[in-house]
């Protein structure tokens, strides 16, 4: 007979580990099942790797212009193999701190693929050998997602590799680099490596990168991306990789007009996006329905099979760690019946357009980071916007950094003065749109917001300035 469990979670990424620990909290009897590590892509293979590596290679490319602040440093170098040695301590420290939270909160974890039954039963091919079966009065598939791949020719040729393994190569011999794609993860590599002095080249199917942007960042990253030295082609793909000597040869073909031209002695990241990961996750006994590739869910995040959920990348339109997370708790808290203490998304009081508060965040240089919505989409509900801008130019702590780029923009709805967005592309902006997710969140005016007195000197002071402009500003 299957064990009982109140919860039984299937995957342990932000989504599933953050609705364990949330159901261990109100006294619900929780398992997790993982067939990998605990912390699913975003911890092993995604945010955190990514991010590590990012911070250690804009160490290298600061350096190389510390002269302007009376810094001399002769011989700069880097160490390949060593980055890739502090990225695996920070995932392993990251991966223990959530050990050390299960322990505490005494969840079970069991290693193994999971194989959803009828009943909600889960039966579970064990990692050490053999099968067991658990019954939970609710199931959460928190399987995300995993890279998607191109079907071109030469797409299996050694030299081209997914984020996966990039990540974790220990040698370098990305001297030239091609990227296919122009999503998040594509521009962040590109960050990586061209901090590191390799030739990077992106090549974009869409018209512009980040498909999900509005134009006027996209095209404003596009930009920083080109001065930075990374060649960018948009309206183009990789159709054919050709073996030559010890690199490869990368065929672009524009998807309009114009001749295909080929990329010599390179080696190819494909990121062409990411596609939830549905297989072998269901017994003969069980049909879960789909939509666009993702599993469907209700408002609720519940699946046709009434007890079970399906939260983040699996089932998600934003495949975002902190999306996942926040559906989990939501999750939880309807199947312990307690009151929901998270959002995704707003309606402010006078207002019939509903606003994401889920803020977007990409750590190029300089970062950019979004919630909300743009002038344009609110223009096109119908609504009249006050619009603040601050260039960080002549931010006093960007003075100090030696920064010269960035911009803060903020959109105020035009009668009642409420934040309705904003898009930030300057330093610390990942750490500063929690301000803006939270003002639009509680519905916060203008007004209410140039109440807050902002330290001098920090970057934050570009978020003062721009509401101060807003106010100034007509309605458009």
């Amino acid at each position: 007979m299957a064990e009982q469990y109140d919860v039984i979670v299937i995957g342990a990424g932000p989504g599933g580990y953050t609705a364990a620990l949330k159901a261990a909290q109100f006294g619900l009897k929780t398992l997790v099942i993982e067939k990998n590590k605990l912390g699913g892509t975003c911890v092993n293979q995604g945010c955190i790797p990514t991010k590590s590596l990012l911070y250690a290679t804009n160490l290298f490319h600061m350096m190389q212009c510390c002269d302007e602040f009376g810094v001399s440093a002769d011989g700069i170098a880097y160490d390949f193999k060593k980055m890739q040695h502090y990225k695996r301590e920070s995932v392993q420290r990251y991966r223990a701190g959530i050990q050390e939270k299960f322990n505490e909160a005494g969840l079970q974890i069991v290693s193994g693929k999971a194989l959803l039954r009828r009943d909600r039963t889960v039966e579970v091919e064990l990692t050490e050998g053999g099968r067991e079966y658990y019954q939970g009065r609710a199931v959460i598939i928190a399987t995300g997602a995993k890279p998607i791949k191109s079907r071109i020719p030469g797409i299996d040729l050694p030299g081209v590799w997914d984020s996966d393994r990039l990540l974790a190569a220990e040698n370098w011999n990305f001297d030239r680099l091609v990227i296919m794609g122009g999503g998040v993860i594509a521009v962040e590599m590109a960050t990586i490596f061209n901090n590191l002095c390799s030739r990077v080249t992106i090549v974009e199917k869409k018209n512009h990168l980040m498909a999900a942007m509005d134009d006027v960042m996209a095209e404003k990253l596009e930009q920083e991306l080109r001065d930075q030295g990374v060649e960018v082609y948009c309206g183009a793909t990789v159709t054919e990789i050709k073996e030559e000597g010890a690199g490869l040869c990368a065929v672009v073909t524009p998807e309009g007009e114009g001749e295909s031209f080929e990329i010599h002695g390179c080696q190819i990241l494909t990121a062409i996006g990411r596609r939830p990961d549905l297989s072998g996750l269901c017994g003969p006994d069980v049909t879960l329905e789909t939509e666009d590739g993702k599993i469907a869910v209700s408002s609720e995040f519940e699946t046709n099979i009434p007890g079970v959920y399906a939260i983040g990348d699996v089932s998600a339109a934003i495949q975002l760690a902190h999306v996942a997370a926040a559906q989990g708790t939501y999750v939880v808290e309807r199947i312990a019946e307690k009151p929901h203490s998270i959002k995704l998304e707003v309606v402010p009081s006078g207002m019939f357009v509903a606003l994401p508060i889920v803020p977007s965040c990409i750590y190029t240089n300089p970062e950019i980071a979004t919630v909300g919505i743009t002038e344009a989409a609110a223009k096109k509900s119908g609504l009249k916007v006050r619009c603040g801008h601050c260039s960080m130019r002549d931010n006093g702590q960007s003075i100090i950094s030696g920064e010269k780029r960035g911009f803060i923009r903020l959109v105020f709805e035009a009668y009642s003065g409420g934040i309705i967005g904003a898009q930030l592309m300057c330093p610390r902006a990942t750490d500063m749109i929690g301000e803006i997710a939270t003002a639009i969140a509680n519905g916060l005016t203008a007004e209410q917001m140039s109440f807050a007195m902002r330290a001098q000197p920090t970057y934050n002071e570009g978020i003062g300035a721009a509401i101060e402009d807003a106010m100034r500003n007509e309605p458009s």
